[in-house]
């Protein structure tokens, strides 16, 4: 028996960052989101976000990668929301995830549930920056959009 709690803070967003989920359709967004990660065998904790990109605690299952995972989160709902509606950009190919503790779960739903008070003083690639660096991810600014 394998006994396993991995824990994911994972961040993506639109295409060139296009504000495109406004509040009329957030929630259909993250719905089909956490079924995006229900049917890979994952569990949604929270999501959360703000117009041009989206926050995901999730606990995903042991048999399949962190990229696997993403892919498939990010797949569903992009070619539901092409269907639902024309203009949609896409979601960029990047994200990023970070491993969270089961001790740290709480701040982390805290931190996803403020966005919209977050974004009013931060940027989305300041924030990006911001966790890259608290996560100690080396990255080249170059190529943050």
């Amino acid at each position: 028996m394998s006994y396993t709690n991995l824990l994911y803070h994972s961040v993506f967003s639109t295409k060139d960052r296009r504000r495109f989920i406004s509040a009329d359709i957030k929630e259909r967004f993250y719905e089909y989101i956490g079924g995006a990660i229900r049917g890979e065998g994952g569990v949604q904790l929270e999501i959360g976000g703000v117009a041009d990109h989206v926050h995901i605690l999730a606990k995903f299952p042991p048999a399949q990668s962190v990229s696997k995972m993403m892919q498939q989160i990010k797949a569903g709902p992009s070619g539901w929301a092409g269907v639902q509606f024309p203009d949609w950009p896409g979601w960029q190919t990047e994200y990023a995830a970070f491993t969270v503790s089961e001790s740290q779960v709480e701040a982390v739903r805290e931190y996803i549930r403020n966005q919209e008070e977050h974004h009013k003083t931060m940027s989305f690639r300041d924030e990006l920056i911001a966790l890259l660096r608290k996560n100690n991810i080396e990255f080249d600014e170059r190529y943050l959009q």
